[in-house]
């Protein structure tokens, strides 16, 4: 322009290639450890023998490898590279980037560190312990403190619909986070949850589906909103369907936790909810994924041979097809088939290998020749990527689709006398162990093409020359000169503050309306009489048994259908979970549940199916765990434990954790001197009864279990 004196300013790629070399390492981690506890599923030898690599303590690693350390990685490489280049200014604080990027590479690690060693919290997608929680809420706070510094600093008058994706992914994940995670602590490493039993699951899944929600899609809309029309060479499709797709998305998004919970204890109402919201989620996902698609209007000929636009296109389906199955699953008839199942571990690959993993591999495959000022090595193996990718998911998710079929047909098939047909559930785990070796080399493949991958962008990284600071030039930003006409989002985008202001009161509505009522109105979780808190031997081994991730393989929640009372016994009540903290309901049946299973079998069939479950369930698939019987268990933080479950509102005696030790002393007298009578000789004070104290607690405070064996 005419007069205008244009300043002088340089983007930093130093923090991007960081962030995009650590996408790459702990993706290739998450991958692989992922496939280790794939075969786990099938290979009980494959847990190798020690408490620190079962599949228990592996699944939650894995998890939070995939989604913080790679997907999270990514989203950072992706928001310091496309934020200052449509703000037309730097990041804010250079310093506060590099706090961010070493804060979250420690908190990773420190994850990598507790997990095996099973310290957990046990709760989805936020199993790390509190220390490491406001370490994470710290570094959050920190990125997302340079982003409104950056906004506020800017050149460019209006803020681009990918910013409106990272401003909200930023303010929702901040209030998920701190809530979900208040607890009590009892040490550095051991904390109780604030909530309890059902409150705790509303939160928590709350949390969860959210989490998804806002770090694994709003931030992922963003970089699509910039990654996608850059690399077509077209504008976004439309301007306004992006308005009602934002909007819209955050708002109903958070309403949704509850389809996680349908036929559970949780209130029928908050059921309800989260089932309307849900239906109601499928027209804005979609409004998004058409403007994705629609975007390569004119530019299909480029699909055709730019792997970039190949790993977008299939993402963005992968997306539209997560959400269409979201909130299909999210039907209570359909829910009643496919929950506790396989198919919702497939429903969550589709999304993270296909949404966010090709997002991701795009974005790399288009900054990396781009920030070393060359091509990429070789478009041939960026397309071998590819098809080993999408072969890949294919191989994954369709076994997990025919066996989650078949759990679910086999769980609930009655016989000609009116007795189910398949009474012991091993008779159905047995069935789909073809299926988890698909599944495990479905994985081998994704994880092949992600090498191949490394191997592309390193030899692209060597044959340029790379770009530390990348100058630009704009003017500086003028003083807006109210005009009439101007449209109505237009104005809110040119003040940030504002707009973020807005995204908070949209996603807080739904969260307020579901959680609050919860936690207030008594009745909606009726006390029962005879439930009581646990006995300090039963706490210490509901400890171990969260230590452990068995909650990844067992449920303890019956719901009342014909087919789990029978097999299991009378369905749970909301009463019978006032003192677990946390919950452990599960979400996954690899083995059967195991809320009623207090009184089924003796004290020594729980200690021979923890040496070797094969001994006792011919063909089980669950790892054995014979240092138990070994390892001797620290009993000495009871009292401690004793004071923070008081403080919570456990209504032990006052007094009580000064006496503790000595119930717990003689609780597994008693059961040491009942194994003895079977025949099993151990001490009172190894892990093993303090476990089985806890398991022959389960079910046995409002009626004995009439059940089937399982």
């Amino acid at each position: 322009m005419s007069g205008t004196t244009l300043e002088q300013f340089s983007y930093d790629n130093k923090i991007v290639k960081y962030f995009g070399a650590a996408t790459i390492i702990w993706g290739l981690a998450g991958m692989l450890i992922g496939v280790l506890a794939a075969t786990q599923l099938f290979l009980p030898e494959a847990n190798l023998g020690n408490p620190y690599t079962t599949f228990g303590r592996l699944r939650p690693l894995h998890t939070n490898a995939v989604i913080f350390a790679f997907v999270g990685n990514a989203i950072f490489a992706g928001v310091y590279y496309s934020m200052p280049r449509l703000l037309k200014a730097p990041m804010w604080n250079k310093s506060l980037s590099w706090f961010h990027f070493w804060g979250w590479q420690a908190i990773i690690l420190s994850a990598v560190i507790t997990l095996p060693l099973g310290l957990t919290s046990s709760k989805e997608y936020a199993e790390l312990e509190w220390p490491i929680d406001i370490a994470i809420a710290v570094v959050w706070v920190a990125f997302g403190a340079n982003m409104i510094g950056t906004l506020i600093k800017r050149r460019e008058k209006h803020m681009y619909v990918a910013i409106w994706f990272y401003l909200a992914s930023f303010v929702t994940v901040a209030v998920l986070h701190i809530f979900n995670s208040l607890a009590l602590p009892v040490s550095f490493f051991k904390s109780y949850s604030a909530y309890a039993g059902v409150q705790d699951a509303l939160v928590q899944w709350w949390y969860g589906h959210n989490a998804v929600a806002f770090f694994l899609t709003t931030p992922f809309l963003g970089l699509m909103y910039y990654y996608l029309p850059k690399a077509a060479n077209r504008p976004v499709y439309s301007y306004k369907l992006s308005i009602i797709h934002f909007w819209s998305l955050i708002f109903i998004y958070i309403w949704a936790g509850p389809h996680h919970l349908l036929y559970t204890a949780l209130p029928e109402w908050a059921q309800v909810l989260g089932v309307a919201f849900s239906v109601m989620l499928i027209a804005p996902s979609w409004g998004g994924m058409v403007n994705g698609l629609l975007t390569l209007r004119g530019a299909w000929d480029k699909v055709r041979v730019d792997p970039v636009l190949k790993f977008m296109v299939v993402a963005v389906t992968a997306y539209g097809m997560a959400t269409f199955e979201g909130p299909l699953l999210s039907l209570k008839n359909v829910n009643a088939i496919a929950h506790y199942t396989d198919w919702i571990v497939a429903h969550v690959h589709i999304g993270g290998l296909g949404w966010n993993g090709f997002l991701t591999f795009s974005m790399l495959y288009w900054l990396w020749p781009k920030m070393w000022k060359t091509n990429l090595y070789s478009v041939k193996l960026a397309n071998t990527h590819f098809w080993l990718g999408t072969m890949g998911i294919l191989f994954y998710a369709l076994p997990m689709y025919v066996a989650a079929l078949t759990q679910s047909l086999m769980w609930k098939e009655f016989g000609d006398a009116g007795r189910l047909a398949y009474p012991n559930f091993l008779e159905t785990v047995i069935q789909i162990v073809p299926m988890y070796m698909l599944r495990a080399f479905g994985g081998l493949l994704y994880l092949s093409g992600a090498i191949i991958m490394v191997y592309n962008l390193v030899k692209t990284a060597a044959s340029g020359s790379f770009q530390e600071e990348e100058a630009d030039e704009a003017p500086a930003l003028a003083r807006h000169v109210p005009s009439k006409g101007e449209f109505w989002h237009r104005a809110w985008e040119r003040k940030p503050v504002f707009f973020t202001v807005l995204a908070t009161v949209a996603i807080l509505i739904g969260g307020v309306v579901e959680i609050i009522p919860t936690l207030l109105v008594k009745s909606n979780v009726p006390t029962i009489s005879s439930v009581r808190p646990y006995t300090p031997l039963e706490l210490q081994g509901r400890d171990l048994y969260i230590a452990n991730g068995c909650v990844g393989c067992h449920s303890q929640m019956i719901r009342p259908f014909r087919s789990e009372t029978e097999r299991y016994g009378e369905y749970s009540k909301a009463g019978e979970y006032v003192y677990d903290r946390p919950f452990l309901w599960g979400s996954k049946r690899t083995g059967p549940d195991l809320h009623r299973v207090g009184g089924k079998y003796p004290d020594s069939w729980h200690y021979h199916h923890m040496v070797d479950p094969r001994t006792m369930s011919p063909g089980s698939l669950m790892p054995p765990y014979p240092w138990m019987t070994t390892n001797i268990m620290d009993h000495s933080n009871i009292g401690a434990k004793i004071r923070t479950m008081q403080q919570l509102g456990v209504p032990y005696p006052e007094g009580y954790d000064e006496k503790a030790i000595d119930d717990l002393k003689q609780q597994a007298d008693d059961i040491v001197a009942g194994l003895k009578e079977s025949g099993v000789e151990v001490l009172p004070d190894t892990e093993i009864v303090a476990l089985i104290a806890y398991l022959q607690r389960l079910g046995t405070d409002i009626s004995k279990n009439t059940a089937t064996n399982p």
